[in-house]
């Protein structure tokens, strides 16, 4: 056993008040989990266990006590994987194995990486989902394939291909060193930032958490409109912690089928296109009875549609509006979108993570789980705060604050002989099955996070999305 870290301490500064009592939170285990210098597993389970210091102020609101915590390093660092450890499929004879990558996961991998420019700098072009991949290969002027993007790439400067996906309304960016990003004025302007932002922005009288004391979230509605990995995995934190959680989404929006399956754990799913007016306005309704409102769409999407944090806190006066993007509030990049991979390229990740030939990308999706961690984490600050004076509160969580909160932590001087996935009685002892979904009878990573007295866990089976009629449940 060994205390909480650097990250835990800067996190729970944010949080205010005393710290939790000795003995509240205990971490277990140690990195490398990864082959990778950075301190992944134990950032992460600083980050899980703040989480639960969260969960627990709000646990102590309803019932009067405190909980004992504990996290894993180990395990928190496999929360990180996606699914491709993550989550096991049972075939016809029983046996549990990999769910493998998609054909278009495994495209798109083959393609965002970094890439040498013109000026033997680096850039790193994102090929997500179809349509910006056709923005970025229209800049590009080439197919996609390795060998073109290769080729296409070394034709541009990097400054200039960076300038260009951006004014493409695509997404990448130009690997910098942690030195550079730094001096960037964007990377300047975001180390004046907390990595959880969390800003009042209306008035409204204290209310008390509602529901019952079976979770911290009990009875807490949320409004998931976010999807592939940070965003969804800040929902699902929450919905781990006992929130109603309803996921909208609309028919014809491209997703990533096997990263919707591994963040839809616990949740609810339902159908609304917010630019269809009949039913955005029935989003409206049911954001007037929400406690918390999670987006993820491009900067400014969700304003230009009514739906921004003012929008939504004249609407429901007390919600806590959770903005999860890549670059942050504020600063010249604020208004370009971006992805886990851009994130670490920018920041300075890619560069300390690859090798002198090259930068690489860190074996695992850090920026996007840590971010929906922190995400959720400000969101029950918030609504803790929500309990003792009112108000509504816009908490703001980015993809390149989480990589420069990565960095602040330090290095390991070994990672040669790590193992890259727990081992099966590791995995065993945190995983739940989930029986007849639409993907198959599953076996996942279930939470990691131990709490005394309320351990999280998903509720209900997987959903197929668009199952669930666009409504809340009862509150007890």
């Amino acid at each position: 056993m060994h205390t909480t870290g650097n990250a835990f301490d800067e996190l729970m500064a944010l949080r205010g008040g005393t710290r939790p009592e000795r003995g509240e939170v205990a971490i277990t285990g140690s990195d490398p989990l990864f082959a990778s210098p950075f301190r992944i597993g134990s950032t992460l389970a600083d980050a899980l266990s703040a989480r639960a210091v969260a969960a627990n102020d709000l646990w102590q609101l309803r019932a009067g006590r405190r909980q004992r915590i504990a996290v894993d390093v180990r395990a928190a660092a496999a929360t990180a994987l996606g699914g491709e450890d993550m989550t096991l499929v049972r075939g016809e004879d029983g046996r549990y194995r990999p769910a493998p990558l998609s054909p278009d996961v495994e495209h798109m991998v083959s393609l965002t990486q970094p890439w040498r420019t013109a000026d033997d700098r680096w850039f790193l072009p994102h090929f997500n989902l179809p349509h910006l991949e056709r923005r970025v290969l229209d800049v590009l002027r080439c197919e996609p394939t390795p060998g073109s993007v290769r080729a296409a790439v070394r034709k541009w400067k990097a400054a200039d291909l960076e300038d260009a996906v951006a004014a493409a309304d695509a997404c990448g960016g130009v690997v910098r060193t942690p030195a550079e990003w730094l001096a960037h004025p964007h990377g300047a302007h975001l180390a004046t930032r907390p990595v959880v932002e969390i800003t009042k922005i209306g008035d409204s009288a204290p209310e008390p958490l509602p529901g019952d004391e079976s979770q911290p979230l009990s009875g807490v509605r949320v409004l998931d409109l976010t999807r592939i990995l940070a965003g969804p995995t800040a929902a699902l934190s929450l919905a781990e912690h006992g929130a109603d959680v309803l996921m909208v989404t609309a028919p014809l929006l491209p997703q990533v089928p096997p990263f919707v399956r591994d963040t839809s754990h616990g949740k609810r799913s339902a159908y609304l296109d917010y630019t269809n007016p009949a039913e955005a306005a029935r989003l409206r309704e049911l954001a007037g009875d929400a406690d918390v409102f999670v987006e993820g769409y491009r900067p400014h999407r969700m304003s230009a549609h009514g739906f921004g944090p003012g929008d939504l806190a004249r609407l429901r006066p007390g919600v806590v509006y959770v903005t999860v993007d890549c670059f942050g509030p504020g600063g010249p990049f604020s208004d370009r979108a971006g992805w886990d991979q851009v994130a670490q390229a920018v920041t300075g990740v890619c560069h300390v993570q690859g090798t002198e030939d090259r930068p690489r990308l860190t074996p695992v999706y850090l920026c996007d789980f840590l971010t929906g961690f922190l995400g959720a984490y400000g969101a029950m600050l918030a609504l803790a705060r929500r309990v003792r004076e009112g108000g509504s509160y816009h908490v703001h969580v980015s993809l390149c604050r989480s990589a420069m909160f990565l960095q602040r932590q330090g290095l390991l001087d070994d990672f040669a002989d790590a193992p890259g996935h727990l081992d099966p009685a590791e995995f065993e002892r945190y995983a739940t099955t989930d029986d007849d979904t639409i993907y198959g009878d599953l076996k996942s990573l279930g939470p990691v996070i131990r709490m005394s007295e309320t351990p999280p866990r998903w509720a209900g089976t997987t959903p197929r999305l668009g199952s669930s009629a666009p409504e809340w449940l009862p509150r007890e």
